[in-house]
């Protein structure tokens, strides 16, 4: 029985096969993609460079992905583009739309999901996003997209896991409305930033127009 409300510095791997099916009712997560982002860096040295570990160096194996798919009733996975041949054909998948269209960057990221819906797009600009918080992970994601998703798609109730949790944005959005989590983060050092960000007491703003919820 793993305890609620933490994350454990360990391989999800390991964790996955010690549980029963359906343990957790959504899991919600960002795996590595597999493109070395710890290793980019923008033209003339503009974005911040982070610890160059290899954590992107490759995709997990199918059988995270199996595991994932075992051990919870329902999954969004970010990047969900990259593990095609992991998972079955959706309809449902989610677009974070970055609002950034004519910079060499992506305009938006996708998301698979298990949910029998139809597609739903989060407006979330990536000015916005960075001016709201401060970056810890260089594929973190915005709190405000972790409260989203659970706005929609997580009920009263539910356990939610995070298999990858880097800086713990999905985990911070579960605390602010109040839904118990899981996290699971091999790389200690973002589970103690992970951990810093959850144990904060302050709250910085409300932002009632983008979803409702609050941001810390």
């Amino acid at each position: 029985m793993l305890e609620i409300n933490t994350i454990y510095n360990e391989d999800c791997l390991t964790i996955m096969k010690k549980l029963s099916d359906n343990y957790f009712d959504l899991i919600i997560t960002d795996p590595p993609y597999g493109i070395n982002a710890d290793r980019r860096h923008g033209a003339g040295g503009g974005w911040k460079i982070y610890r160059q570990t290899g954590w992107d160096k490759e995709r997990p194996s199918k059988e995270v992905f199996k595991e994932m798919l075992r051990v919870s009733k329902n999954q969004i996975i970010w990047g969900g583009n990259y593990f095609i041949n992991y998972l079955y054909p959706t309809m449902c998948w989610l677009i974070w739309n970055k609002g950034q269209r004519g910079f060499s960057l992506a305009d938006g990221e996708m998301a698979w999901t298990s949910f029998d819906k139809a597609i739903r797009i989060f407006d979330y600009s990536r000015v916005k996003f960075l001016n709201a918080e401060k970056r810890k992970h260089p594929t973190q994601k915005p709190t405000a997209l972790g409260r989203w998703i659970l706005n929609k798609f997580a009920k009263q109730g539910d356990l939610i896991f995070d298999p990858f949790t880097g800086s713990g944005s999905f985990l911070l959005a579960c605390k602010h409305l109040g839904f118990n989590y899981i996290g699971c983060e091999i790389d200690k050092e973002y589970v103690e930033i992970a951990q810093r960000r959850l144990s904060q007491k302050t709250l910085l703003s409300l932002d009632t127009k983008q979803d409702g919820g609050f941001k810390w």
